[in-house]
């Protein structure tokens, strides 16, 4: 049996415009990235990365991509909303959201999407 235990892993992604996502996740996000021919790497604290590729034919992700874990998701909302991150409003079900975008639940949390229509949050993880 194969095991990939001790094995490197990372996640990706498509999007369909490299330039937009890279002002979007550098400077509206505030991110670490470095570029390659392929795509990008996004550098995330602890280490981790996510590469984000070129696809003529993107599909946005239905699901969330990205969770990003903030002290304050009221702040953080307020923040990205001033940068023009637009946040996603839910009036039904059981993830219904305020008129911020946030889910006051455990854990409190507020879903937006990047240039490419991909799915991101933020959350407290109080």
């Amino acid at each position: 049996m194969t095991s990939f235990k001790n094995a490197n892993a990372f996640s990706s992604f498509s999007v369909h415009d490299l330039v937009e996502a890279k002002k979007f996740y550098g400077q509206t996000l505030g991110l670490e990235i470095s570029d390659s021919e392929q795509g990008l790497t996004l550098r995330l604290k602890g280490g981790n990365e996510v590469f984000i590729y070129p696809k003529p034919d993107h599909s946005p992700a239905t699901f969330t991509i990205l969770n990003f874990i903030v002290d304050d998701v009221d702040q953080k909302v307020d923040e990205l909303t001033k940068s023009g991150v637009r946040f996603q409003i839910y009036n039904e079900g059981v993830l219904k959201t305020d008129n911020k975008g946030i889910f006051h639940g455990k854990p409190k949390i507020a879903w937006f999407k990047d240039p490419s229509g991909n799915f991101l949050s933020i959350l407290e993880n109080k």
